[in-house]
């Protein structure tokens, strides 16, 4: 089977689970929502399979710890301490994005622009504000992840200065909307629930994993040729 068949065997069980989420069908999402990630990480393996780069490991062990968050925050229900056994799975996720940039930015040899971090730093410090008086023995947790996911999207900005181009509009949107499915999830949680944000985090999630996933495959293939 094709790279396009897990590609499009992915949109599908996205949409499934979509669709269970806003009917509130959680039974079928035990079957959806852990498919997602092993369908990249299939579809990945395929794309580059004719490739050697030392890149390919971190994309997979992002996806891998992605999907160990994907499962655990589902048994929040039973055990809340789950969510943050989800959280510390999501978090190493990052730090494995984290080393997927940093090694791609060190081959690249790219001189690092502060400014771009400095506007993500804004954004984080501005996410606390608002959180931190909702946040009660979730503090120190949630203020650690949005350090490493923040660190993640700072790593990411600086793809913008790389020779693939599209390669770089896709691992650049993929990281933005990474942020903006999590901050989503934590304003729902801890600040103010509003409706449909079931749907909103889960679609921004998984549109983001899937472009970091292409914008990685894209990258490591083109860079194989030069």
């Amino acid at each position: 089977m094709n790279k396009k068949f897990w590609l499009a065997l992915y949109g599908f069980v996205l949409c499934a689970d979509l669709l269970a989420v806003y009917s509130e069908k959680e039974t079928l999402r035990y079957f959806t929502k852990p498919l997602l990630m092993p369908l990249l990480i299939v579809f990945f393996l395929v794309a580059v399979s004719s490739v050697y780069s030392s890149l390919k490991k971190w994309i997979v062990l992002a996806l891998l710890f992605s999907w160990a968050g994907d499962v655990l925050l589902m048994f929040e229900p039973v055990n809340v301490n789950f969510f943050i056994y989800g959280l510390v799975a999501f978090l190493l996720a990052h730090v494995f994005y984290i080393l997927f940039y940093e090694n791609l930015l060190r081959n690249e040899k790219i001189n690092r622009s502060h400014w771009l971090s400095l506007l993500v730093l804004f954004y984080y410090v501005f996410l606390i504000w608002i959180l931190t008086p909702h946040l009660g023995e979730m503090k120190w947790p949630v203020w650690m992840y949005g350090l490493v996911i923040s660190v993640m999207l700072m790593q990411a900005l600086q793809a913008s200065k790389i020779k693939n181009q599209t390669a770089a509009q896709l691992l650049i949107s993929g990281a933005v909307l990474f942020i903006a499915s999590d901050s989503i999830l934590a304003i729902n949680k801890f600040y103010k629930s509003f409706e449909l944000a079931g749907i909103a985090v889960m679609l921004t999630y998984g549109i983001a994993q899937l472009l970091i996933t292409l914008g990685a495959r894209r990258y490591i293939v083109s860079a194989s040729k030069q």
